[in-house]
């Protein structure tokens, strides 16, 4: 008796519970890695037809978890791993050069197909390391290194030599690149959509032209934090006709003139110019008529703009608005929510000085 029992049991759990659990796990968009792995622990037969779903398995993720270079080897030595897309180790402990080259050497079938890497944060990570592992991924688009102090050129060197297909790069905090990286990413990634420089102090006008002039396709550029720049740079950024997103914070030598120039990407849908002091309403009375479908707009800590520019976007960017930093702008006077509305009907964030 206690046999049949098994037995309808089992065909409960293959008829009924199994098919259920997988329509949740392939419909939602919230259910993590580690949700995955919680669920092959319910059942053999759950986690059976769990691991028989490749697409389930397509992405590894050991953000901020301990002891993660061993965690990774141990997790591709895996079969259901054989084919990852993704693999996120970002702020995760414990990576070194080491344990990249052991992935190289043990499971280098696994990241054959790999299109996505992200290394944010992982500082033990050296050019020796970047060199071992972009050689074991030859169809990496997506690359992530932020806030690493120890990568030099030499590692953008390895990167364009073996990952052709790379799209989007993060650079940010990676104070040691120079000019010679971003000659190397204008030469060899002209289908760049996303690039991030934030805080890469030691690039200057001529590394940002021969990316602006050579990877028209960007769509995303971060230049947060880096002042050195000057219009003679600022001003090329106008031949971004795809841009959608620009910060240019703490760009102190951004004038008129150079954000009258990137005006032309009419396509801008997110600006960041906070303390971007020498600018004037003039500047951005440009960006108002030239960029339409801007939503999202920070004039924080410049003095020079007056209630006059407020006007002129409000009457290009009326529909379309939702974002609107002026703290510190003191030449702005504050409003109350019904005459912001009447400006700016989308407005949802609007900052204003104390």
């Amino acid at each position: 008796m206690s046999g049949i029992l098994i037995i309808e049991t089992e065909e409960i759990w293959r008829r009924e519970t199994v098919p259920r659990v997988l329509q949740i796990v392939s419909t939602s968009i919230n259910l993590t890695q580690r949700d995955l792995i919680s669920l092959l622990l319910v059942s053999p037969w759950l986690y059976r037809t769990l691991v028989s779903y490749p697409s389930l398995w397509q992405v590894i993720d050991l953000r901020e978890m301990s002891n993660a270079g061993e965690r990774i080897i141990s997790a591709l030595s895996l079969s259901r791993y054989l084919h990852i897309k993704g693999l996120n180790l970002e702020f995760a402990q414990d990576v070194e050069d080491k344990h990249l080259n052991l992935l190289k050497s043990k499971c280098k079938e696994a990241l054959g197909n790999l299109e996505s890497l992200n290394l944010n944060g992982c500082q033990k990570i050296s050019d020796k390391g970047i060199e071992v592992v972009t050689s074991a991924c030859p169809k990496l688009k997506a690359f992530s290194i932020y806030w690493n102090v120890r990568v030099t050129d030499l590692s953008i060197q390895q990167l364009v030599k073996n990952c052709s297909c790379i799209v989007n790069l993060n650079l940010s905090g990676c104070k040691n690149i120079t000019d010679k990286s971003m000659h190397l990413i204008a030469d060899h990634y002209n289908e760049l959509e996303e690039l991030n420089l934030t805080r890469c102090v030691k690039l200057t006008d001529g590394g940002l032209q021969q990316i602006l002039l050579k990877c028209s396709s960007l769509q995303y550029l971060n230049l947060y934090a880096l002042s050195g720049f000057t219009d003679g740079a600022y001003m090329k950024i106008s031949h971004l006709a795809h841009l959608r997103f620009l910060d240019l914070c703490g760009a102190q030598n951004l004038s008129n003139q150079g954000l009258s120039s990137i005006a032309r990407c009419k396509n801008l849908v997110s600006l960041n110019l906070t303390w971007c002091v020498l600018v004037t309403d003039a500047g951005v009375v440009a960006i108002a008529r030239g960029c339409p479908s801007l939503e999202f707009l920070s004039l924080f800590g410049i003095l020079g703009v007056t209630d006059m520019c407020l006007e002129v976007l409000s009457g290009f960017c009326l529909k379309t608005l939702t974002t609107l930093d002026v703290n510190g702008c003191t030449g702005i006077k504050k409003r109350s929510p019904d005459e912001l509305i009447q400006l700016f009907p989308k407005l949802t964030c609007f900052k204003v000085h104390s």
